[in-house]
């Protein structure tokens, strides 16, 4: 038999129905978290970290470098003109009388000064009328003021001669600064009486040097640092490339592509995990394709089964709805077995339409019939169909109209309500309102509330609060049944307590499920080769199943109010799911 025109695909229609509700605020924030993450990908990270380690190591090596050299051209240049100065000072002040006169000094300064080094020299000393003649090189370059006080007092320092010190009298010395350049500073008392000699040597020429240097160290750092950040791309597409693969295959397998596999080259870390992503690749294949052949083997074995019964059931209907007739003309000790092969029979004749009905949101053959729905009349004619008028409250504003389709609405509704009959207690309320582009539906009751170990498992198919009542009245299918027909609308149930005591569940459907429905459709028309084969499988295996459904319809179409228990079966098609709490 043919899945009914009334059914749509429910899984897709499900999937891409939650997909939708994704509003655009976060998905520009997951736009926002990829890019933070490509900017903080692996890739990015090991070229940082190539560049850190080449920076540290490059400028450690150029400052411990530069830092050798500075010494060494410092220390050299200074060793020079200090031995020269010390040997030039003794040289040309011996030939000077213990008392020379000013011009005399500047002619030895003037000696001293003329040197392979380039050094300033002045020269002090006492004259004949006790005063104190300071005679330079160059007056404009080098004076007394030139010279720090520090050093003056050194050098004029006398130390008593022993063991360890055979001269009162050393040569000091000291780097300053003058007007920006560097100099080296110099001076010593002749030993044995004669002049104070000073030096003045500029270290213009070995600071252009150490800049020279401290330059070239700078660009071979950077051409380090270039070159660590090529290598690093070069180790980043070595490393990178086959996990991208991996990234890339393990998103393909879990989109469902079961047959992705990894090419594998190689014998590394990398090679080895590629072959253990192959392995597992090809077990989940083998595990899924066994689950699937099982899934469909149940599938089709409940399917067969509901099928099979039917015919049956149609006859067994039509004769006990023959005996309900004649009720009151049989014996009362038959009386009471009749009534109970009728109960019976439409208890069972539910099931097998709420195992149909299940069936085909398993096989994904349920579709949407939408229509404009005034949501109002809609369930006044739910709760009338029934006889539930006395026992429902109902508020609801008239002119809501939503797109949707009626008769699963309606199951969803008789579920519903007559959930909270049967366990929860009169007076039921349901209460219509809309939330944006939503339509909100509550139905509460005013019974014991629903246990809290019950509350996630209410709409679990066959679940049954207690162990020690395995069979009820109902099936344990009805509320699994309009949570998925809410879920086929991109919609959804929710079960909660009320603070003021009772069960509340809410269904939140969309006002207008068109945008499920052409989802739904582009899927059929891509797979309408399958669905009529289907189609035709189903219709040689039931063989006569039309004619069948049409005389248990035929026999059930019955509405003189006979049978009208509390949950309201007595109309066709439209309440025939409804299911108690469990």
């Amino acid at each position: 038999m043919r899945p009914s025109d009334d059914n749509a695909w429910c899984a897709r229609g499900r999937r891409r129905a939650e997909l939708s509700a994704v509003s655009d605020e976060p998905g520009r924030a997951r736009g926002w978290a990829a890019g933070l993450l490509r900017w903080f990908s692996l890739r990015l990270r090991l070229m940082l970290v190539f560049g850190l380690v080449a920076l540290t190591a490059a400028v450690s090596a150029s400052a411990i470098a530069y830092w050798l050299n500075r010494d060494a051209v410092l220390t050299r240049t200074q060793d020079a003109a200090l031995d020269e100065f010390r040997k030039s000072l003794k040289d040309d002040t011996d030939p000077l009388p213990s008392v020379p006169t000013c011009s005399e000094l500047r002619d030895a300064a003037g000696r001293m000064a003329d040197n392979t080094q380039k050094y300033e020299v002045l020269l002090i000393t006492r004259t004949r009328d006790a005063g104190s003649c300071p005679a330079a090189s160059d007056k404009r370059l080098f004076t007394l003021d030139a010279v720090p006080a520090s050093l003056r007092r050194a050098v004029d320092q006398k130390r008593p001669v022993g063991k360890g010190n055979t001269s009162p009298y050393h040569l000091y010395w000291q780097r300053i600064t003058l007007d920006g350049t560097p100099y080296l500073v110099g001076g010593a008392k002749v030993n044995g009486g004669g002049p104070t000699g000073y030096m003045l040597k500029s270290l213009d020429t070995e600071r252009q040097d150490l800049n020279s240097l401290a330059w070239s160290l700078g660009i071979a750092t950077g051409l380090a640092l270039i070159g660590a950040a090529l290598l690093a791309q070069a180790a980043a597409a070595t490393v990178l490339r086959p996990v991208q693969r991996l990234g890339e295959a393990a998103y393909r397998l879990g989109e469902g592509h079961l047959d992705t596999r990894l090419q594998v080259s190689g014998s590394d870390e990398l090679a080895n995990l590629s072959h253990t992503f192959n392995r597992a690749a090809e077990r989940l294949q083998k595990r899924v394709a066994e689950l699937s052949a099982r899934e469909a083997s149940s599938r089709r074995f409940v399917a067969d089964m509901s099928h099979e019964l039917r015919t049956p059931l149609t006859a067994i209907t039509a004769v006990s709805e023959v005996l309900e007739e004649e009720a009151d003309s049989l014996d009362p000790m038959i009386a009471p077995a009749v009534q109970l092969v009728v109960s019976e029979t439409r208890r069972l004749n539910d099931l097998v339409e709420n195992l149909m009905e299940v069936t085909r949101f398993d096989a994904g053959t349920a579709r949407l019939v939408l229509d404009d729905v005034d949501v109002a009349d809609q369930v006044t004619a739910c709760i009338d169909a029934r006889a539930w008028l006395d026992a429902v409250e109902l508020d609801a504003a008239r002119g809501i109209v939503a797109r949707l389709d009626p008769r699963r609405l309606d199951v969803i509704l008789a579920n519903l309500i007559g959930n909270a009959l049967k366990h929860g207690g009169s007076p039921v309320r349901v209460s219509v309102r809309t939330d944006g582009d939503e339509l909100l539906i509550k139905v509460r009751d005013h019974g014991p509330g629903i246990p809290e170990d019950v509350l996630p498992h209410v709409f679990d198919r066959f679940y049954k609060a207690s162990a020690s009542r395995p069979r009820s009245e109902g099936s344990g299918l009805g509320l699994s049944i309009a949570m998925e027909n809410a879920h086929i609308h991109g919609g959804d149930i929710s079960a909660a307590n009320s603070p003021e005591g009772g069960a509340v569940f809410t269904l939140r459907l969309p006002m207008d499920a068109s945008r499920i429905a052409s989802d739904e459709a582009e899927d059929e028309l891509g797979d309408l080769d399958d669905l009529d084969r289907e189609g035709a499988a189903e219709g040689e295996r039931d063989g006569d199943g039309d004619g069948g459904g049409r005389a248990r319809d035929k026999g059930r179409t019955w509405s003189k109010g006979k049978g009208k228990d509390k949950g309201g079966n007595s109309a066709r098609g439209t309440g025939r799911n409804e299911e108690g709490r469990p």
